[in-house]
């Protein structure tokens, strides 16, 4: 009995002396704060900025690890360029063909972390059916207790330029430049 006792004890403290490692941590995507924009120079007369307006997905985070994982889908028919008859031309064949393909996804790869900070994640975008290496440069990130719905939350910007023509979406170019540059913000609330 004196042995089992010892036994549990030395075990309870080698568990409280062990390093605490935490789990990683789904964060699911707050629709009402996040939003991929995209601009481009529109036959060189101006910068055109549009966005989508609904996203869905999760970022998964291990704060100890220094690990994460990005899984976004964007509704691409709620494209908002500000101008009705405009939203429905860009989702034709030429441009997003919603018909068709209406959504996109990115998927990461691989989250850089520079400390305790993400600072770049490489992954895949597939628009149009047409999938590629696209990596996010992150411009911003922040975590802490969302002081409304008082759960852990998560906020980040990224950037990144593409071309259209690597997805089939290339009409107009150069004149409507083929470089369009993505940035996204990102909120997503802790499940």
């Amino acid at each position: 009995m004196k042995r089992t006792i010892a036994t549990l004890t030395v075990a309870l403290f080698a568990a409280a002396a062990a390093p605490a490692f935490a789990a990683p941590e789904v964060f699911n995507i707050d629709n009402t704060h996040t939003f991929p924009r995209f601009s481009y120079s529109h036959f060189g007369f101006s910068k055109q900025l549009s966005r989508f307006n609904k996203t869905s997905g999760t970022v998964t985070w291990d704060k100890e690890a220094r690990t994460a994982a990005v899984d976004i889908t964007i509704d691409m028919k709620s494209v908002d360029t500000g101008v009705e008859l405009f939203d429905g031309h860009i989702q034709g064949e030429d441009f997003l063909d919603t018909a068709n393909y209406p959504t996109a996804t990115y998927t990461s790869n691989k989250v850089v972390f520079e400390g305790d900070q993400p600072t770049r994640i490489e992954g895949t975008l597939t628009i149009k059916g047409v999938s590629k290496p696209v990596t996010l440069t992150v411009t911003s990130f922040k975590t802490m207790p969302h002081p409304m719905l008082k759960k852990d939350a998560i906020g980040a910007n990224a950037t990144t330029v593409i071309k259209r023509s690597d997805f089939n979406a290339g009409k107009y170019a150069p004149n409507v430049s083929d470089e369009v540059t993505l940035d996204i913000a990102l909120e997503a609330i802790k499940k």
